[in-house]
């Protein structure tokens, strides 16, 4: 059992890495929504397979696990046929076509939490019930294929492939030469003056490596702040049962499913909020995270407190914030430290799961629980009341509070960067519009 979760959990990590570093370099105009989404159905999957588990193998799980072994392989096999970079367009008619069709994809993804929850409030009535379930979950999980066949045939209809190549291979190599003269432009400004080029590092589409970006206060500010959000909220997710019964809760299977559920709206709506005010006013993104930094606090403290309803609305709070952070974290490392070693930097940013799940979960709470339990007869030791996770609440709060000073503090040192970005966006719909007329 530990060899295959070992390599579960290995697999998941390529797997996770190989979409997303392809997905954010492909859609570089698009990124939260892209994020949102990717990270949306990451938090879908355990409900999506739990369901098909009890609606179609409740009696045989050897045949589910076979499911298991099938579906995923089968997927990627086939995702590696697709799974690839492509060439940028930069029409302004292109990103505004993108942006629809990912309106689409969001807009399934809510439908299938929505039918998910459903499912999980009414219950398997039957066979034939559970079995029509799972087609419609199937159906639905096919549908966003959709868009990319019409998006085909689109192309093939009114452009063709041959007229396609002619249009976009201008457009790259005027990116080409305009990468190269400001290249150019950059070499110069470093000779003249040092300081400045440590601020043209930070720039969108600036490539750094783990070394320099590890070198810069920016990755730090990040890095620091995602662990206090990220450890947090894992450690409520973690410790959800112990909790539910100290607060008078024996069944705690309703508050894990408001955490992934408003989890995954945290993922989609902050994707497609951050993006809209990127384009809209220059909003900088660690912005979003500072927010929902500061709402996990208060959910902390009300749970601290013990008031009526404390763990439905800490539920609801902590699953929202804590998709923020993994939804938003994603395109700021892309912005800041740029697409070329991505992985390696995304990965090294998401080390903060397993850190924050044992600083948070396995000694914080552990170590305060141990200490307010009582011995049981038959062995270990329980704990009964609002005292038990209190200062486990009160520290997680103050640590959501440090979190969201580096948020803010990371907005303010990156707020040049996303004005940049923002106002290079803005010239450039400026000049497709001009020379359209």
């Amino acid at each position: 059992m530990c060899i295959f979760l070992c390599m579960g959990g290995n697999s998941t990590t390529w797997m996770n890495t190989a979409v997303l570093v392809t997905c954010i370099r492909n859609f570089r105009r698009n990124r939260g929504p892209v994020s949102g989404i990717l990270k949306g159905y990451v938090g879908l999957s355990t409900a999506i397979f739990t369901d098909l588990c009890s609606a179609l193998f409740s009696d045989d799980p050897a045949r589910f696990l076979i499911m298991l072994a099938v579906i995923p392989f089968a997927v990627c096999l086939t995702a590696i046929f697709f799974l690839r970079e492509i060439p940028q367009s930069a029409s302004v008619a292109a990103e505004k076509e993108e942006t629809r069709y990912l309106t689409i994809f969001n807009i399934v993804a809510v439908v299938v939490a929505v039918y998910l929850l459903a499912y999980d409030l009414i219950g398997s009535a039957n066979q034939v019930f559970s079995l029509v379930f799972a087609v419609i979950l199937t159906i639905l999980l096919a549908s966003p294929l959709a868009v990319p066949v019409y998006s085909f045939v689109k192309s093939w209809c009114l452009v063709g492939f041959e007229d396609d190549m002619e249009r976009q291979e201008p457009l790259l190599k005027e990116e080409t030469i305009a990468v190269a003269t400001a290249k150019k432009k950059d070499v110069a400004t470093a000779e003249e003056e040092v300081a400045l080029v440590e601020k043209k590092r930070m720039e969108i589409g600036e490539d750094h490596t783990i070394i320099e970006a590890m070198q810069t206060w920016d990755f730090w500010l990040l890095f620091v702040s995602f662990l206090c959000g990220v450890g947090t909220g894992l450690a409520v997710m973690n410790n959800m049962a112990q909790i539910g019964l100290a607060l008078g809760h024996v069944d705690v299977s309703t508050f894990v499913s408001l955490t992934s559920v408003w989890g995954f709206f945290g993922r989609i709506i902050s994707g497609l909020v951050s993006e809209y005010f990127l384009k809209k006013a220059g909003t900088p993104r660690p912005l979003w995270n500072a927010v929902s930094q500061i709402l996990m606090a208060v959910g902390f403290l009300l749970m601290a407190l013990a008031v009526p309803g404390c763990l439905y609305i800490g539920s609801i709070v902590v699953g929202i914030c804590y998709g923020v952070r993994i939804a938003v974290t994603v395109p700021i490392a892309s912005e800041l430290f740029g697409l070329k070693y991505y992985g390696l930097l995304y990965n090294i940013l998401i080390l903060n799961l397993p850190i924050g799940s044992f600083l948070f979960s396995g000694l914080l709470a552990g170590y305060l629980y141990d200490a307010q339990a009582t011995p049981t007869p038959g062995g270990g030791n329980t704990c009964v009341g609002s005292h038990c996770y209190r200062l486990v609440f009160i520290i997680m709060a103050i640590a959501s509070v440090i979190g969201f000073g580096l948020d803010v503090l990371l907005a303010i040192r990156t707020k040049n960067i996303y004005t940049k970005i923002f106002t290079s966006r803005k010239s450039k719909k400026s000049l497709t519009a001009s020379n359209g007329q």
